[in-house]
């Protein structure tokens, strides 16, 4: 405000000269035009050094002034200097990015909010085949074009990864992550994963050709123990009690068997072939009748039929994902225990299939790894009941296998929820019987 009182008394005092040296001339006027030219001269000079200043050599000193423009150009410089500051230390922020990304061995792509190709390391000039000189600008699903990467890059749905072989080399498995970021950006994160790959089908096939191996000797084992426990009354008791027992295990082992060629298909056969819009209350009425032949009426089941939409997909995988919820619900949920499944509506337009029991419930600490092969919550239990340890994992890749994803809801002494979720694509309006 100081500043601003001395200009106008600067202007004011140029003024007076003025009129003071024209007044004895008779000329008080051209006088008075005088002096606030001068001062108008004086503020022409000045903002003249400002713009020489700036546009020619604004990283030296301002030049010399007095009074508000002097203050100006100070504002300026120091105003100057601190982005000059915060300049650098963004380029050396953005430059150690850079130089970290550069030394990941997996691909990072800087995306834009419209999709094009920003930034890129030298890892993803490998494994994708981008060129700096070309592809800058171009529309990431221009260079990669594998509908299934295109699918999954529009749906913006990211929980899970993307598995593709590489664009430029077939033999090379990548896993894709996509990440979303400020102004609606994407981070695009690439990684080799060809030697994982190879060591999980290695596994499939081992467990797939082992399994196939066993059910020959099992087949003639049990075929033998049957005819042997046609003349169990002939035998002495002690042998009798070992004859059972071993029908029993060999039973059971023709189920691990069976379960493990099911689990080794699942993974490896694509399937969609038998896809068909399935009969959603006939499948569930069937499933619930065999669930109540295993539970020999000391359990409720019930079905509830809320969706009037058709699911469509393969029956048999349908069937068993369903059956093998049940039955886990039957095995492992007390007398009396109440059993329903349930098909109804679920969010954003798609339904989800259910098996909700009022038993004991699951702790969360294992909820996590329910579905892993052959984990127990409780292991002397589960092998009582007879169960294979596979049945959600079988699930799991059911549902993978039509879109779904499975949810768990469960509270010790709450009963527990397995869910089905799927979307509304894989719905259809059910045909008349």
């Amino acid at each position: 405000m100081r500043l601003w009182r001395r200009e106008l008394w600067r202007l004011v005092l140029l003024a007076g000269l003025g009129l003071l040296t024209g007044w004895p001339l008779g000329a008080p006027g051209a006088g008075l035009a005088l002096g606030l030219a001068l001062c108008l001269g004086y503020h022409l000079y000045q903002l003249r050094a400002l713009h020489r200043w700036i546009t020619h050599d604004s990283q030296s000193e301002p030049p010399a002034a007095a009074g508000l423009w002097g203050d100006l150009m100070d504002r300026l410089y120091r105003y100057q200097k601190g982005q000059r500051l915060t300049q650098k230390r963004l380029l050396d922020t953005l430059r150690r990015i850079q130089e970290s990304s550069e030394a990941m061995r997996d691909s990072v792509v800087m995306l834009d909010r419209h999709g094009d190709l920003e930034w890129w390391n030298s890892a993803a000039e490998q494994m994708l085949g981008l060129k700096p000189a070309l592809d800058r600008g171009h529309h990431i699903t221009n260079l990669l074009r594998d509908p299934r990467f295109v699918d999954y890059f529009h749906r913006r749905d990211y929980r899970e990864p993307l598995t593709l072989a590489s664009p430029i080399d077939e033999r090379r498995v990548l896993q894709f992550q996509i990440t979303l970021y400020g102004d609606d950006e994407r981070l695009l994160m690439a990684r080799d994963i060809t030697r994982l790959h190879r060591l999980e089908e290695m596994r499939r096939d081992f467990v797939a050709n082992v399994s196939h191996e066993l059910r020959t000797p099992l087949t003639v084992l049990s075929g033998y123990l049957e005819t042997y426990a046609d003349q169990a009354e002939l035998m002495p008791p002690r042998l009798a009690r070992g004859l059972a027992s071993m029908q029993e295990q060999t039973t059971r082992m023709q189920n691990l068997v069976a379960d493990l060629l099911l689990l080794s298909r699942l993974e490896i056969d694509r399937g969609g072939a038998d896809h068909a819009a399935l009969d959603m209350a006939a499948l569930l009425e069937a499933v619930r009748r065999d669930a109540e032949a295993l539970s020999g009426g000391r359990h409720v089941i019930a079905v509830e039929l809320r969706e009037p939409r058709a699911l469509v997909g393969s029956e048999q995988e349908i069937r068993s994902a369903l059956s093998n919820l049940a039955f886990n619900a039957v095995r492992y949920t007390p007398e009396g225990s109440h059993i329903t499944l349930s098909w109804r509506p679920a969010a954003e337009h798609g339904a989800c299939l259910e098996v909700i029991d009022d038993g004991e419930g699951i702790d969360p600490v294992h909820l996590p790894r329910l579905t892993e092969r052959f984990y127990r919550v409780d292991k002397g239990r589960s092998a009582a009941t007879g169960g294979t340890g596979l049945g959600l994992a079988i699930v799991k890749h059911v549902l993978l296998r039509h879109d779904a994803r499975l949810e768990i809801d469960s509270r010790p002494r709450q009963g527990a929820t397995f869910r089905g979720l799927f979307p509304a694509a894989r719905l259809t309006e059910a045909t008349a019987g």
